[in-house]
């Protein structure tokens, strides 16, 4: 199993947080990249991010709810991954450009399982202007130690349709293992779409 080494940057834990500062609840830096939970004066960003890419995106999520592309629906957005994030329900990771500092993409850790499993699930994003110079594999190279660290979890799995090929490419350089394939698995742009099964082991918990 491969290991991930942390990339030089910093980060804020959940028990450091306090929220009247500007402090981000998460926060690590990459060579070309900001990784971190979204801020309020951030939400003009997050939507302007959503709204260009929302062509591109549709084939590869599922339907939007109402009001989805509006500043309102964000800004209750980044108030819930405040929440969530506190309470370990689930991680909304925005990735920014380090020199521009506009959002170029968006990792979740979502559906945190405890008990026997001790899981999560990954899905991601990424500016269609910004694909092939390996920017999310950076990104995500240096946020899922964190992952594994901060929620102390055994596992994360990741799902693609197999015509996705470029994000096949990323979960393999991060290590994720492919351990099947699950068919009409996920409803996708309205249509049920079959999903590659992968999952990346926690390197320190085997």
């Amino acid at each position: 199993m491969t290991s991930l080494p942390l990339l030089q940057g910093k980060s804020v834990s959940a028990s450091t947080f306090n929220p009247h500062s500007q402090t981000p609840l998460f926060y690590l830096e990459t060579a070309r990249t900001i990784c971190r939970i979204a801020q309020p004066q951030d939400v003009a960003s997050v939507l302007t991010y959503m709204e260009r890419n929302r062509a591109f995106l549709t084939p590869f999520e599922p339907i939007k709810p109402d009001g989805y592309f509006t500043l309102p629906f964000w800004r209750q957005q980044i108030q819930w991954d405040h929440s969530d994030f506190r309470h370990g329900r689930r991680w909304r990771i925005f990735i920014f450009d380090r020199q521009t500092q506009d959002v170029i993409g968006v990792a979740h850790f979502s559906n945190i399982l405890r008990a026997a499993l001790q899981a999560c699930s990954l899905g991601y994003s990424l500016d269609e202007g910004r694909g092939g110079q390996g920017l999310m594999t950076e990104a995500l190279s240096a946020v899922i130690p964190e992952v594994f660290r901060q929620l102390k979890l055994h596992r994360i799995q990741a799902n693609y349709m197999p015509s996705n090929k470029a994000s096949g490419r990323v979960l393999e350089k991060l290590g994720f293992q492919v351990e099947g394939q699950a068919r009409q698995y996920l409803r996708i742009n309205g249509q049920w779409e079959d999903h590659v099964l992968t999952s990346l082991i926690n390197p320190d918990d085997v």
